[in-house]
């Protein structure tokens, strides 16, 4: 083959043809993907942004998202990547976490499976009916007050001999909570609830016997039981509910508060049992 004649390009009838590119608005060029169509949002059940929420609670965006990230606030209806809307039920969740965190000393872990169970598992009627029981109960069993005494965080852990990590490590797990509280000269400290101290005082025991960061143990191990008890407890309620549901608040307030001994000794008495029947097939 001729050299020059190889090298040179095609006739215009020799190249192959060029597809051709759909107009866009009347004009030549490469076809440019359909925009995705905004989601609606029906402004009346959904009146609020993040900042009308921020404004209404006087929280930070960064304590409600993390309320949300956390599943304990349910998600806005989304419009956009970062753009989403909220109702009256997500207003009211906000200031519930928000009560039950720094009022009522409730842990995230607690609250979060509280609500979960409450949410999902009770019927109109059940909520109905154990809100009658806990009235009955809460006479009896020293129900958590609506503003809890509470401990200075920092001497406490000192006393026990705990690090500061640890107090910190178990805030950060929800294992208990924290917050901060202004004394008479206006000098900020961290409390904890009383009604908590006891998780602190049992961690250190496990610290003094030999249970130390050192070898790998850490409040997070305390995790487990926190996560097996929440499911106890919850599929508990819901039984109870279920089945206590068709006697008066009284009768079943009653049987509650004489069966909690009962079942307390057996977890007890039955864990045990488990540790003693495994040593036996080693």
């Amino acid at each position: 083959m001729d050299v020059a004649l190889a090298s040179k390009e095609p006739t215009r009838e020799a190249r192959p043809a060029r597809a051709k590119t759909p107009s866009v608005g009347g004009f030549g060029g490469e076809a440019r993907p359909a925009r995705a169509k905004t989601p609606s949002v029906d402004r009346e059940a959904y009146p609020y942004r993040m900042k009308d929420l921020c404004e209404r609670t006087g929280l930070p965006r960064q304590v409600v998202h993390f309320y949300i990230q956390q599943g304990l606030v349910p998600e806005g209806h989304k419009t956009g990547r970062n753009m989403a809307y909220y109702g009256e039920e997500h207003l009211a969740r906000i200031l519930l976490v928000r009560k039950l965190q720094h009022e009522r000393f409730l842990p995230l872990r607690a609250i979060k499976a509280l609500l979960e169970e409450r949410d999902e598992a009770f019927s109109p009627a059940q909520r109905r009916f154990v809100h009658e029981v806990k009235a009955r109960l809460s006479r009896a069993l020293g129900a958590r007050a609506d503003k809890p005494t509470t401990a200075d965080a920092n001497e406490l852990i000192q006393k026990l001999g705990l690090a500061r990590k640890d107090l910190e490590d178990m805030v950060h797990l929800g294992l208990i909570a924290a917050a901060e509280e202004h004394d008479a000269s206006g000098r900020a400290r961290l409390v904890v609830a009383s009604d908590d101290t006891w998780i602190l005082e049992t961690f250190a025991e496990f610290r003094r016997i030999g249970f130390t960061e050192s070898i790998g143990f850490s409040a997070r191990d305390i995790v487990m039981y926190e996560e097996a008890m929440s499911a106890l407890f919850a599929r508990e309620a819901k039984l109870l509910a279920d089945r206590l549901s068709s006697l008066s608040p009284e009768q079943a307030a009653t049987m509650v508060e004489r069966a909690l001994p009962l079942i307390n000794a057996f977890l007890v008495r039955y864990h045990d049992a488990l540790a003693r029947n495994f040593l036996a097939t080693l």
